[in-house]
């Protein structure tokens, strides 16, 4: 009888065996992996050498709001956020006189203020909008000819008027895949390089396809001629400069028209902000990940990695980091916090004497004073 119990449970843990093999090996998942050459991570070196210059921020409460992912100062002198409810808030240096300006409906993720004093934003659900001063809320543009813009995600006005937006992900739209961190972990897995960069002309309410081929098209910001485009490329490590009268550009050929500006960055960089004194702040949202590294060239290991429970992803551990960086790529101020106190930092926007970041989950606002800037 024994031998019998024993023979029935070796058999079910076999059956067991097969089926969670044959689950991680075959189960569907929503990503078509594509081979790619990570280049060896390069640590916390050099310019960026370890320190804890961004720790012990001072942070606003925003009473319940979370994850303010780009902050803006406008016309009035008041800070601007979008947080993860769909609002849009507005406030006091300081933090006081909390206010609603406006709710979207989806989730902002950049903004800038066009000549008329309106909020131009880059809404990962709705596409590209226009908050005016009131807060109704006007579509710009969610389309591209007849294809959706799928994750709106950066956005800067040119003196010209025209405005200048990153879609994050042709394959993974926010709105289909759980919230905009999900759909960017599929986008990035994937290595499928969709993301592309478009031009939204105001004058003519066109829309045009700058550049594309990104691999999770992020952060846009302007050089100080406004002739070329800063733009984070999350998925492979980089910033790129485009010419703002590239036309369909594809990325893998670049030509005369594109290059890498700063390449192999030790996290992956998320919004760009033009600062002061001729400085572009940048953002990690997360550090580098060995594990995510070494899977670039096996698709199927990134297939399977997806089959496993969400607590097993192979997500970097929080890591506080910014750079700031000149339009000829110099990096100029580079600020830590090793403990990742403060979730995901975006970016910093920077004021006369703040120095506030930017953050996608953060349950408050963290600012620093500019000393840091001198401390060494």
């Amino acid at each position: 009888m024994a031998k019998k119990l024993v023979r029935r449970l070796g058999w079910s843990a076999a059956g067991a065996v097969l089926v969670l093999a044959a689950y991680l090996a075959w189960w569907p998942v929503p990503i078509r992996p594509v081979a790619w050459s990570a280049p060896p991570a390069p640590g916390y070196q050099g310019v960026h050498a370890p320190n804890t210059r961004l720790a012990q921020l001072q942070v606003i409460d925003l009473h319940g709001e979370v994850g303010p992912e780009h902050i803006v100062v406008g016309r009035d002198g008041k800070l601007y956020t979008t947080v993860l409810s769909g609002n849009i808030l507005r406030m006091n240096p300081d933090g006081s006189g909390q206010e609603v300006f406006a709710n979207t409906g989806g989730r902002v993720l950049g903004f800038d203020f066009d000549a008329a004093g309106h909020l131009i934003a880059a809404d990962a659900v709705k596409g590209l909008l226009s908050i005016a001063p009131d807060g109704k809320v006007t579509v710009l543009a969610d389309k591209v000819g007849s294809d959706p813009i799928r994750y709106a995600d950066g956005v800067v006005v040119a003196q010209s008027g025209k405005m200048y937006l990153s879609d994050a992900s042709t394959r993974f739209a926010p709105q289909d895949w759980g919230g905009t961190f999900e759909a960017s972990v599929l986008d990035i897995l994937e290595q499928a390089s969709t993301g592309r960069v478009l031009e939204y002309d105001p004058a003519t309410r066109a829309t045009r396809v700058v550049a594309r081929g990104l691999s999770f098209a992020n952060g846009v910001a302007l050089s100080q001629d406004e002739k070329s485009l800063f733009v984070n490329e999350t998925g492979k490590y980089r910033v790129w400069k485009i010419a703002v009268d590239a036309n369909d550009l594809d990325i893998s050929l670049p030509g005369a028209q594109a290059s890498v500006l700063l390449d192999n960055l030790p996290g992956y960089p998320d919004n760009l902000m033009r600062g002061m004194d001729g400085r572009i702040w940048l953002g990690f949202a997360k550090p580098r990940g060995a594990a995510i590294d070494n899977m670039a060239g096996k698709p199927w290991l990134r297939s399977l990695t997806l089959r496993l429970p969400r607590a097993l992803w192979p997500i970097p551990q929080p890591y506080g980091h910014v750079i700031a960086f000149t339009d000829d790529g110099k990096v100029v101020a580079d600020l830590q916090d090793p403990a990742g106190a403060y979730p995901e930092t975006t970016a910093i926007t920077e004021t006369a004497d703040r120095l506030y970041v930017q953050s996608l989950h953060a349950h408050g606002l963290g600012w620093l004073r500019k000393d840091v800037l001198k401390a060494r």
